[in-house]
């Protein structure tokens, strides 16, 4: 799982390091790496509406289209969710001294100049630009009618709401 969360410089090339753990479920994750060999990754830039890079291993990336495959053609859910994973995506490969070197066009669409912040969410991890991240989750956390903000998150762990 891609857990914790990293800030790391990105040069004038696009390249930046990608954290060593989660380099890790990056190999563990792609069916054709061997030790030795780079790992694949797979970046979801999505539509106007993201403002971060969504990155996924190669056979979650297999398992998200194997499930929109599933669903009726033609149906507005399933050309939606195929112009986002398939569309709007693009496979890359982990350098040999784990970097991933980011194409200008996805830099430009979320803002990243010179840091880049990644942040684990278990299947999944993010590219944000720091601001743009602290400011959505700052605005995320506050939507919610139910969620205290001001209270240690682990107590919702204890309660009947699903996770």
């Amino acid at each position: 799982m891609f857990r914790g969360e990293s800030r790391n410089k990105v040069d004038t090339k696009g390249r930046m390091s990608i954290p060593a753990k989660f380099r890790r479920v990056l190999e563990a994750g792609d069916p054709d790496w061997k030790s030795g060999d780079n790992p694949s990754i797979m970046i979801v830039y999505g539509g106007r509406t993201r403002n971060f890079l969504e990155c996924f291993t190669v056979e979650a990336m297999d398992d998200v289209v194997s499930r929109i495959m599933k669903m009726p053609r033609g149906s507005k859910k399933r050309l939606a969710l195929s112009k986002l994973y398939l569309t709007q995506s693009i496979e890359v490969s982990v350098d040999e001294t784990g970097r991933l070197v980011l194409p200008k066009e996805q830099r430009d669409k979320i803002g990243l100049d010179d840091m880049a912040f990644f942040a684990g969410k278990g299947d999944t991890f993010e590219i944000w630009d720091p601001e743009s991240y602290d400011a959505a989750e700052a605005e995320a956390l506050e939507a919610d009618d139910d969620f205290d903000p001001d209270a240690d998150p682990s107590i919702y762990l204890d309660g009947d709401e699903e996770i």
